[in-house]
């Protein structure tokens, strides 16, 4: 097993972090070789057999093409849940855990309505339902592929979530839905000028669709999920945004200029502001 982690960190060094690495080689021996954490790191010295290390290294050879370590192993880790991902959704990350965190706490007992929008590979409302019984949750995405991974998803979990297709920026007959007491939504964000800074396995794999607006419009599905929040939610329920840390203060001015009140504009865990809530009066 030494032998095998020191030829990842070999392929992988020009790449990935030493962290990274670390967290990727677990992921492989986790699912190539079947086994918890705590036996990986107390047998060191077991040898892997030539039908794994060649699975192993097939990995590798896709690693090092920058695919994402989650597309390859086809399944991702969130808030406890195991989902499935592929490269019609996104990969589920730590800052929409700490969003999903946010309204378990806020709404703990209390059976809320949710509606989901980008739902993508369905993690936030399959974890939300899951962590809030009796809660019922829906979920909307333009994106044929990535509905068929929420259903599967939603399945896999045990948890029953109603999703639809639906442009978000084009939501028609609007009236008709539901009143809801969540609207939640991690929507496209990351403007055209900002592709420079971001990693390869991210360019190259992740969705376009999912990620990018125009830097002439940064906040464009924002200000639609403000206006469609605003009608549709029940009144005193509340609204979760994810976004870009570069708009914080812009977003909550949108939000309040939409109707919302008690705009709280909150950090993630590295101390960026990446989460906003409002409150329809």
């Amino acid at each position: 097993m030494q032998v095998t982690r020191k030829l990842i960190l070999e392929q992988l060094s020009t790449i990935y972090s030493p962290q990274e690495i670390e967290s990727i080689t677990m992921l492989i021996f986790e699912k190539i070789l079947g086994l918890s954490r705590i036996h990986i790191r107390l047998n060191q010295h077991e040898t892997i057999s030539t039908a794994n290390l060649t699975q192993i290294k097939e990995i590798l050879n896709r690693l090092i093409q920058f695919e994402p370590i989650q597309y390859v192993l086809g399944e991702a880790e969130f808030y406890g849940c195991t989902f499935k991902v592929n490269p019609s959704v996104l990969i589920p990350r730590q800052e929409t855990e700490e969003l999903v965190d946010w309204i378990i706490r806020d709404y703990k007992n209390l059976k809320p309505r949710i509606l989901d929008l980008g739902s993508g590979s369905g993690c936030i409302p399959i974890t939300l339902v899951k962590n809030l019984p009796g809660s019922v949750a829906e979920g909307w995405d333009i994106s044929i592929e990535a509905l068929r991974i929420a259903q599967e998803n939603a399945f896999r979990n045990r948890i029953s979530v109603s999703f639809k297709c639906i442009d978000l920026l084009n939501p028609v007959d609007s009236v008709k839905f539901e009143k809801y007491d969540i609207i939640v939504s991690n929507p496209p964000y990351v403007t055209f000028s900002e592709k420079a800074f971001i990693h390869q396995n991210v360019i190259q794999f992740e969705p376009h669709l999912a990620l990018f607006v125009p830097d002439t419009d940064p906040l464009i599905f924002y200000r639609k999920i403000a206006e469609l929040a605003i009608r549709q939610l029940k009144p005193g329920g509340h609204l979760y945004l994810e976004i870009n840390e570069k708009f914080g203060n812009e977003t909550v001015e949108l939000l309040a200029l939409k109707g919302f009140i008690s705009v709280n504009l909150r950090k993630d865990i590295h101390g960026r502001d990446r989460m906003i809530r409002g409150e329809k009066p």
